[in-house]
């Protein structure tokens, strides 16, 4: 992965590129939860489902870490995507009529 180019989009949702990763990587971050913090990596609408593994295997091969040690991201609610009607339940976000 060291040939490839540091313009290379990993984190798509947020634009984070292969190179701010390895910046940050070099920089100390070491854990998914660190780097997210650092870059944004993960912290877009995907919510690092698609490039939380990237991600992690990237931090593997810069640390010489085995990929199971690499820790995931803490999870923040909500840990799925949800529509306003499941937040609030079905018409409790219709406006009250005025008599």
């Amino acid at each position: 992965m060291n040939d490839l180019d540091d313009d290379i989009l990993i984190c798509r949702c947020e634009e984070v590129s292969l190179g701010e990763i390895r910046e940050a990587i070099d920089r100390g971050a070491t854990t998914l939860s660190e780097l997210r913090r650092r870059t944004r990596a993960g912290m877009g609408l995907c919510q690092g489902r698609t490039c939380g593994t990237l991600v992690a295997q990237i931090i593997a091969r810069r640390t010489g870490k085995a990929l199971e040690d690499i820790l995931p991201a803490t999870s923040r609610p909500p840990v799925r995507s949800v529509t306003v009607q499941e937040l609030g339940g079905k018409g409790q976000c219709s406006p009250k009529k005025r008599t």
